[in-house]
């Protein structure tokens, strides 16, 4: 069983008790919370969008790499085959010109890096696949995901074809 509190009345001929409190020191233990998971919110919104801001410039990368490919002719197929109604492509043409446009291009500030992935080529002789993956830096938590082992990577893929009008 538990002690009782000494109880002091608080005013004169009210019959009302107090208790005397123990409680000093409670609020700083929820304050020092809320902050915490206020900052843990904070810290998390900013890395999503730190990630979708990155996304948004491999994805543009992807693009304009895809449409540098799609015209990136073949010359040993369009000697063979002709041209037909659109540029002639190979698997090898389109990493080259993909991997050449990007190496041209000026990494942004939020990606530690970016290469041209697998899956980059042709499928039908016509058409550039381009993939290209990115690291994505993320303000205060890159170093976090680094002492795990892991960064965020973003992959994206895009398709261009360059159709020849006579």
């Amino acid at each position: 069983m538990s002690a009782q509190r000494p109880s002091v009345p608080v005013a004169a001929g009210s019959g009302h008790l107090r208790h005397e409190a123990d409680d000093s020191g409670q609020i700083s233990i929820l304050m020092a919370g809320m902050v915490a998971v206020c900052v843990a919110l904070v810290l998390g919104v900013a890395a999503v969008t730190s990630v979708q801001l990155s996304r948004i410039h491999v994805l543009d990368a992807a693009d304009a790499a895809a449409l540098d490919a799609s015209d990136a002719l073949a010359l040993e197929r369009a000697y063979g085959e002709g041209v037909g109604s659109g540029v002639p492509l190979t698997d090898a043409t389109v990493v080259e010109a993909a991997g050449a446009h990007l190496a041209g291009r000026e990494l942004p500030s939020r990606l530690d890096g970016w290469a041209i992935a697998p899956g980059t080529g042709t499928p039908d002789g016509r058409t550039a696949v381009v993939v290209v993956s990115g690291e994505a830096r993320i303000p205060v938590v890159s170093s976090v995901l680094g002492a795990f082992g892991g960064g965020v990577t973003v992959t994206m893929t895009s398709t261009a074809r360059s159709d020849l009008v006579p």
